[in-house]
């Protein structure tokens, strides 16, 4: 299980405008900024997202490189998944994969992909054997 993930971005003011927006409809609503000067020497400049008390997903300022990521993020229903997919659209995404069932993974997993403004690609993703009740919402 990961704790947190960095992802260097060109332009931190678009990046944090892009997923404030495409990450509410998953509940991912908490923010934070870290001043690297509280951290060890060369520490970066973090600006974090979470929820439920947690900050996992950062930001920080740096030469994006968008072979180099592919983050996905947790959907509580196929509705968020879309919701999520809109959302990131809307804000700047380019589509990368409409939402929809993946069946080369598993009939059941549902999912929607997109490239954020620096072309990292992120997939928005329910997996329903991994939720209570275990069917489509």
């Amino acid at each position: 299980m990961l704790d947190h993930v960095f992802l260097s971005v060109s332009d931190l003011d678009r990046a944090i405008a892009f997923y404030a927006r495409a990450l509410a409809p998953l509940g991912i609503v908490n923010r934070l900024d870290y001043d690297g000067r509280n951290g060890p020497p060369g520490h970066p400049d973090l600006k974090g997202f979470g929820a439920h008390g947690r900050m996992f997903f950062w930001l920080r300022h740096g030469a994006a490189d968008a072979r180099a990521v592919h983050v996905g993020f947790v959907a509580d229903s196929c509705a968020a998944v879309e919701a999520a997919y809109a959302a990131a659209v809307a804000a700047g995404a380019t589509d990368n994969g409409a939402p929809g069932a993946r069946l080369h993974y598993d009939p059941r997993y549902y999912a929607a992909n997109v490239l954020d403004p620096d072309g990292h690609s992120l997939e928005f993703v329910y997996k329903s054997w991994q939720h209570a009740g275990g069917a489509h919402a």
